[in-house]
């Protein structure tokens, strides 16, 4: 179908019926920071948090009133099948809906919410493509019409509304508008309507790194099926885009960048703090495309707008985020460091990260000669963590850089310590102070050193105050002395050497 019969399917879109006309609205901190005035189309405000409640409605309301008796089917990741749902209720038709058994259960619990009792929720397979062919078999089987998530010219049309929107209120010039894909239904109607109607602003899509279909279908020539896709992402975690919707991209899309889960999560941490609203990862992936455009290109003062598609977000996800929100933005880097095991260094190795925030501080005595400590420090661009590795190495501590190591964000960090032979004497304690800049380094330059520390841990999750935990040994005939030592530190303090938890796993 050529553009101008998608200008016209687009500008003669039913979808207003359940859906609205979204802000255009600035994101001040993130322009400053970019150097480049940037505007988030709000389409995580739509009734269904998200933006597919357009094509759903359009495509719906087309339908012949006889397919509408006969009712609907369609397989989604969780927001195309709320928009069903919705328009369902609303044209008072049964709608079968096939989601992935990893569909967020806030997902799945606002489908039968928004459907009412005439939609029944079906979760087959691990990803849009197993739902997709399964909701296929079901349609056969029970003669339903099928209302496919985005390969359907109907669809298109009805996300195409969004740039209708866009280009109405914001009349001047415009560099590139970012938009998240998965299927492609939201990229192809954006840029069919703004190449027809602007053709010097880019559009740009966006994808994770691992459910990048598109991408690699548009570097191939022809659509490419994934092996398997990422989850992280599951609004966007497609194997195989559409017929129609590759054509359009094809054809209409600029280029398609793809950006990392850190980065995901630093873009849902930039919107939250313009806006006060969590997106959830599909909703943020075109501010992390913006993000990534603006510092690659070098462009200053040039507009770019970003739409945040959606904002199902499970809360459990959240403390993952703000976790790996700071390497995203390379705000944090993280590194294992090999101090020798004598007196002195643990204090000469804190001296050397100075002033700098420290986010976290793993350290657990193993070895006679060595010890290896898991530390993340904040900066403030990513050349800095190299420059920090090169200090520390420079005085002898031999450094690996973990910041962009999968494995160590994952998983190492969570799992530095146990039982060690070496830790004799230990006792264990738990300490509070308000958190501010440098507030480590006093702790640590308060510790005495006539006591050896046999474990620390100290993680800064960004609340007033911070948890340390620190083991040291401390010989029976020192106890005395030292519980003058520790009322002397002016700190809140718990002693934990009796609590199951360490006897069971570190003692």
């Amino acid at each position: 179908m050529p553009s101008h019969d998608y200008l016209k399917k687009i500008l003669t879109a039913r979808v207003y019926d359940v859906a609205r006309e979204t802000e255009l609205e600035p994101a001040h901190n993130l322009s400053a920071r970019l150097g480049n005035p940037i505007f988030l189309k709000r389409e995580d405000n739509q009734p269904v948090f998200s933006f597919k409640v357009r094509g759903a409605y359009n495509k719906m309301a087309h339908l012949p009133a006889s397919a509408l008796a006969r009712g609907v089917i369609t397989a989604s990741a969780g927001n195309h099948a709320q928009g069903v749902a919705l328009s369902a209720a609303r044209l008072g038709v049964k709608a079968v809906i096939v989601v992935p058994v990893t569909t967020p259960q806030l997902k799945v619990d606002a489908v039968r919410a928004h459907g009412g009792p005439t939609v029944e929720v079906v979760q087959h397979g691990e990803s849009y493509s197993d739902a997709y062919a399964h909701a296929l078999e079901l349609q056969e089987a029970e003669g339903l019409t099928f209302v496919h998530p985005f390969d359907d010219p109907y669809v298109i049309a009805g996300q195409g509304t969004v740039a209708m929107e866009i280009l109405r209120q914001h009349q001047g010039p415009v560099h590139a508008i970012f938009v998240p894909i998965g299927g492609g239904g939201l990229a192809a109607g954006v840029a069919a309507y703004v190449k027809a109607v602007r053709p010097e602003i880019k559009v740009i899509g966006v994808q994770t790194e691992d459910s990048c279909a598109m991408a690699q279908s548009l570097k191939a020539g022809q659509r490419v099926t994934l092996p398997e896709v990422g989850l992280f992402s599951d609004g966007t975690a497609v194997k195989l885009v559409g017929e129609e919707t590759f054509r359009l991209c094809q054809a209409y899309l600029d280029e398609v960048l793809t950006v990392d889960t850190d980065a995901l999560c630093a873009a849902i941490k930039d919107v939250f703090q313009d806006t006060r609203s969590v997106l959830e990862p599909a909703g943020a992936l075109a501010v992390a495309g913006a993000k990534l455009y603006a510092g690659r290109s070098r462009i200053q003062q040039q507009t770019l707008i970003a739409v945040t598609s959606g904002a199902n977000m499970n809360f459990d996800r959240m403390r993952f985020v703000a976790e790996r929100a700071e390497v995203g933005e390379a705000r944090e880097a993280i590194f294992a460091v090999t101090i020798p095991e004598e007196r002195g260094s643990f204090r000469r190795f804190c001296e050397l990260i100075g002033t700098r925030s420290v986010t976290e501080f793993n350290y657990r005595i193993a070895d006679a000669q060595a010890a290896h400590l898991f530390v993340g420090v904040q900066i403030k661009n990513r050349d800095e963590s190299a420059q920090i590795a090169q200090t520390f190495e420079a005085h002898h501590f031999a450094t690996v850089d973990l910041t962009g190591d999968e494995l160590s964000k994952q998983h190492i960090r969570y799992m530095v310590g146990g039982r060690s032979p070496l830790a004799h004497d230990e006792r264990l304690f738990r300490f509070e102070f308000p958190e501010r800049p440098g507030a480590l380094m006093m702790f640590l330059s308060s510790m005495a050193p006539h006591w050896n520390i046999s474990l620390f841990h100290y993680r800064n999750q960004g609340a007033d105050y911070s948890s340390i935990l620190v083991g040291m040994q401390v010989p029976g005939a020192d106890h005395e002395a030292f519980e003058r030592f520790i009322a002397s530190l002016g700190y809140p303090c718990w002693e934990e050497t009796a609590n199951p938890v360490y006897r069971l796993f570190l003692a």
